[in-house]
């Protein structure tokens, strides 16, 4: 009896090793899923924290490229305001033009770290610096424009003022100038026309008979009383009866002319270069011949200085005959 009661009690022994098998078995999914659970935890803990990081990087880089669009708007505005000193400005626009390309370059970078975004907002800071330095340059160059503008304003004022006074006074010295040129013409006096005839011996004898007359010979004084001294050229124009005008010698022509004031061009018998001095008189003289011999009737004499005519005279030939006494 006793040992059957020991075979009884011996024999549950192997359901308990199963128990302890199952229980350590669940045990150990329990284990694996808290692993489980605890690394998918970390994980969401890594991602959460990977997206915040990148959402802080895209709020940061959204943040900087707004401060270089307003960077950029604000130079913007002042160079299309100040086209005119852009020229002033060329090193400051090289240097800044560099820093623009290096923080676009930055900007554009999908995966941009923050170290990279931290140079461009440095970088901003620069440029907004150097902006305001432009700002202030461009501001002391407009205030100099404007001043040299007034400046030009003003003397274009002057220089009008300047040039209306010279007009006028350059219109006084011109009509002074008229006056003094007519009032320096010179007075011709104590014109003499002689009729001369010269002798197979060289002997000359005054003849008022046409046929005997070899030349005329002119005599006539000039003077003035306020030209300066120096050479004025007279014009001597000699007329025959028949209203033609004489050459001086048998061999010239009356090709040549000059100007007069009233009257135009007239071709003239002799052009005489005249010494004078202020207020002295001065006697002139010359002798002409035609190229045929004198014609009877009347021979004018014109005398012109500075295109006026200052004297004439006429000497009359006669036809002469039996009972000419000359």
């Amino acid at each position: 009896m006793n040992e059957y009661t020991d075979q009884s009690t011996t024999e549950p022994k192997p359901k308990d090793s199963k128990n302890l098998f199952i229980g350590i078995l669940i045990a150990g999914i329990i284990i694996l899923a808290g692993f489980f659970i605890f690394d998918h935890s970390k994980s969401g803990e890594a991602i959460q924290a990977k997206q915040t990081e990148v959402a802080k990087v895209t709020t940061e880089k959204s943040e900087i490229q707004t401060n270089f669009d307003a960077s950029l708007a604000r130079l913007d505005s002042m160079q299309t305001a100040n086209t005119s000193l852009d020229g002033k400005l060329t090193a400051s626009k090289d240097e800044i033009a560099k820093m623009k390309k290096e923080i676009r370059s930055i900007l554009n970078k999908k995966n941009a770290t923050a170290s990279e975004l931290a140079k461009a907002r440095s970088m901003i800071a620069d440029l907004n610096g150097k902006i305001t330095d432009m700002e202030t340059q461009v501001a002391m160059l407009t205030q100099q424009n404007d001043s040299l503008k007034q400046n030009v304003v003003t003397l274009t004022s002057e220089k009008a003022t300047l040039s209306h006074n010279l007009d006028s006074t350059n219109v006084v010295k011109e009509d002074l100038a008229k006056k003094v040129d007519v009032a320096s013409t010179l007075n011709a006096s104590n014109i003499s026309i002689t009729p001369v005839n010269v002798k197979n011996n060289g002997k000359e004898k005054v003849s008022s008979v046409a046929k005997k007359v070899d030349k005329l010979v002119v005599s006539f004084d000039v003077n003035n009383r306020i030209i300066q001294p120096g050479t004025t050229d007279v014009y001597v124009v000699v007329i025959d009866p028949e209203g033609k005008p004489v050459a001086a010698t048998a061999t010239d022509s009356t090709g040549d002319t000059f100007t007069t004031r009233e009257d135009g061009d007239k071709a003239y018998t002799a052009k005489l270069p005249v010494d004078l001095q202020t207020s002295k008189t001065k006697n002139v003289q010359f002798a002409f011949a035609p190229k045929d011999h004198f014609q009877q009737g009347q021979y004018k004499i014109q005398i012109y200085q500075n295109g006026f005519l200052i004297g004439e005279s006429i000497s009359d030939l006669k036809k002469g005959g039996l009972f000419a006494s000359k």
